[in-house]
């Protein structure tokens, strides 16, 4: 492997288009490669990613102090809501804020949202359905989370469209290495706007409490202690990215997955009760969160490298996703694989809270876009993935399909998604 290979080669739009070669050729010449353009480590075997995940530090924020020494002081307001965030914590801090936000994100409240998600696939669905053609990015799979984030937190779904763009644009700090000014000063803007949101929404609890995740959090409590004004802020914030991000990619990124694989696509016509199981397929073969970062908090030995104490690790998720130590002939689209042991919702202490939800979306968006959109196919095969290393998703997805002379009833579609 090349001493200058890194992952800012991403960029690149044919390795952008897709990355999995590239991937493939660091995991089996150079699986853990210092990565001198970006100084870290780069991680693509699976089991060695399980143990950066489970033995190194989450927290690397950095501090006013050397975010000024490197000349990115403009990324001070949104640093100070990403240390509080649980995402970047280990215990006991970790423990104690996912513990909170865990007993407001309750299974029940989950299962309560279950049938307002079959309601707004169906409503997205009726807009464009007489049509016979859509964008699936920007009709379905960008409105639907947002809509389900706003019915979650308990704030008006009306706002919904502003929830997705604060979303966007936080998610360029999250999956992205180099932040250009012009994007940051708009980063900030968004910080500081969407603070102001959740502290007026918060503090309107005392007055006029609403169900939802920001009530829960206010009343949460773990042995007396419950989070500060400013821990729900910040925590509100990364519930609502990852609850939109991950999802608007995952069924736009799996529904073109699966038009390229018209015979695993006919699978789950012919067998609707595969589509739960075909949505971890796909969260493993084309993984929304691409990466995740760590740091050694001492020196540590990995696949014959040394790790110096402070130095970063870059975890590739998708690439142990495509690891056929663990997974037998990974480039190949499996929807009756039936594995969850893939790495798209992180791994131990940092599992992502949020996937009891995902697990019920992504199936039901898939579900009802499959069922209704009927001798569905691709518009165009030239196709733009978001420059985002981290967060992988389509900027577009434009399908045509048949116009249907009647709507199928929202029963038809729940006979497809019901068992999920």
């Amino acid at each position: 492997m090349d001493a200058d290979t890194s992952l800012c080669q991403l960029t690149e739009p044919e390795i952008m288009a897709s990355p999995y070669r590239f991937y493939r050729e660091l995991r089996e010449t150079d699986p853990v490669h210092w990565d001198r353009f970006l100084h870290a480590w780069i991680v693509t075997r699976y089991a060695d990613i399980v143990t950066v995940l489970t033995r190194f530090s989450a927290d690397r924020t950095l501090s006013p102090e050397q975010l000024d020494g490197m000349g990115l002081g403009a990324l001070k307001p949104i640093m100070e809501v990403v240390a509080r965030q649980m995402l970047f914590r280990d215990p006991p801090a970790h423990t104690r804020l996912r513990n909170l936000c865990a007993a407001a994100f309750t299974p029940a409240r989950v299962a309560v949202l279950r049938g307002h998600i079959q309601d707004i696939a169906d409503g997205l669905i009726d807009r464009f359905i007489g049509q016979g053609s859509a964008d699936i990015v920007a009709d379905f799979a960008a409105p639907m989370p947002a809509i389900v984030t706003a019915e979650m937190l308990g704030v008006p779904v009306s706002d919904y469209e502003l929830l997705k763009q604060w979303s966007i644009d936080f998610a360029e700090i999250l999956g992205n290495f180099q932040h250009p000014p012009d994007r940051i000063a708009r980063v900030v803007a968004s910080v500081h706007d969407m603070t102001a949101y959740f502290r007026a929404a918060i503090r309107r609890q005392q007055t006029d409490p609403t169900e939802g995740l920001i009530h829960s959090m206010v009343q949460a409590q773990v042995d007396g202690v419950r989070l500060t004004e400013d821990e729900m802020i910040a925590n509100l914030i990364l519930t609502m990215i990852g609850g939109q991000e991950t999802s608007t990619n995952l069924i736009s990124s799996a529904l073109l997955t699966l038009l390229r694989h018209p015979a695993q696509l006919q699978m789950l016509l012919d067998d609707p009760s595969l589509v739960p199981s075909a949505s971890e397929e796909l969260l493993r073969y084309e993984s929304p969160i691409q990466h995740t970062a760590r740091v050694a908090h001492e020196d540590f030995s990995l696949g014959g490298k040394l790790i110096r104490r402070g130095q970063s690790v870059v975890a590739v998720l998708a690439a142990g996703n495509r690891d056929p130590e663990r997974f037998p002939n990974p480039d190949l689209l499996d929807v009756k694989r039936g594995d969850k042991g893939h790495l798209a919702f992180g791994w131990a202490a940092h599992f992502c809270f949020g996937a009891p939800l995902a697990r019920i979306e992504v199936p039901i968006a898939l579900g009802a876009l499959l069922l209704r959109l009927k001798r569905m196919e691709l518009a165009t095969e030239d196709v733009v993935w978001h420059e985002n290393f981290g967060l992988r998703g389509l900027s577009a997805l434009a399908v045509r399909f048949e116009a249907p002379g009647e709507h199928l009833p929202a029963s038809r579609v729940e006979s497809l998604t019901g068992n999920v």
